[in-house]
């Protein structure tokens, strides 16, 4: 039976450990028929051991996507590997410690403008150093956090996804004319390499504990991915510039 990403190329951010929703989306993507190509920051080694896990080899480059020197050359390095793309996905995020786990009033901009440069900045970033290689169209996706409410201890990862939020809308605005959706994947909490780095990520995420009509599985990374996988493929053809839960409901509950 075919796949649903037959005969596609996709590239892939931020699979840093097996528990990354990267990792399960690049697994599913060449489960379902796509070839797939890695970039990793600042371990790129650590991403070709997880690569290994993989169901089929996969190509890591180096990306830095705050350094324009990588994102300059990014082009010419996948096309060495695949020729073009049809997708890309976007799971990046980062703020320094000083901007996370209840420090919202005292954070300085300095470390505001990185979590924003990395985590939402980023996504144009990417998209623009990837369009050459989508002449004929295609897929970005990223990953947000629900940016409607203010949660505890995410502090200015909060802001920073609300940026990413509207980024996605902007560039869905700007890319249409060329055939590119740009789409997110609303996630619920994952304890992921990322997760890990909040202070207090353990309050966050007990809100699922008590509010997910459906019951949530911090361990299990794989919802997530397959959604990513769902937009990746031609199967939301007009769909652009929304944001797709996968959070076992608790978007929607009011109390």
């Amino acid at each position: 039976m075919s796949g649903i990403l037959d005969g596609k190329r996709i590239l892939i951010t931020g699979v840093l450990m097996e528990s990354s929703i990267a990792f399960h989306a690049a697994k599913v993507a060449q489960e379902q028929g796509a070839e797939v190509i890695l970039t990793a920051f600042p371990r790129p080694t650590l991403t070709e051991r997880i690569a290994k896990k993989l169901p089929k080899p996969a190509k890591v480059i180096e990306l830095d996507v705050t350094n324009q020197e990588h994102l300059d050359r990014l082009a010419g390095l996948v096309r060495e590997e695949l020729g073009s793309l049809d997708g890309v996905v976007h799971s990046i995020g980062f703020a320094p410690q000083d901007a996370l786990g209840g420090n919202f009033l005292n954070t300085p901009f300095e470390s505001v403008a990185t979590a924003m440069h990395v985590s939402a900045f980023s996504l144009k970033s990417l998209a623009m150093a990837c369009k050459p290689l989508m002449s004929e169209g295609g897929s970005i996706v990223g990953l947000t956090f629900d940016a409607q409410y203010a949660w505890p201890q995410y502090d200015w990862m909060g802001p920073a996804k609300a940026a990413l939020e509207a980024t996605s809308r902007y560039l869905a605005r700007d890319l249409g004319k060329d055939g590119l959706r740009c789409n997110l994947i609303s996630a619920g909490p994952i304890g992921s390499m990322a997760a890990k780095s909040i202070p207090g990520f353990s309050e966050l995420a007990d809100v699922w504990n008590h509010r997910a009509p459906l019951a949530w599985d911090m361990s299990d990374p794989e919802p997530a991915g397959r959604g990513i996988v769902a937009l990746l493929s031609d199967f939301f053809p007009r769909t652009t510039g929304e944001i797709i839960h996968v959070d076992s409901g608790v978007h929607m509950m009011g109390a």
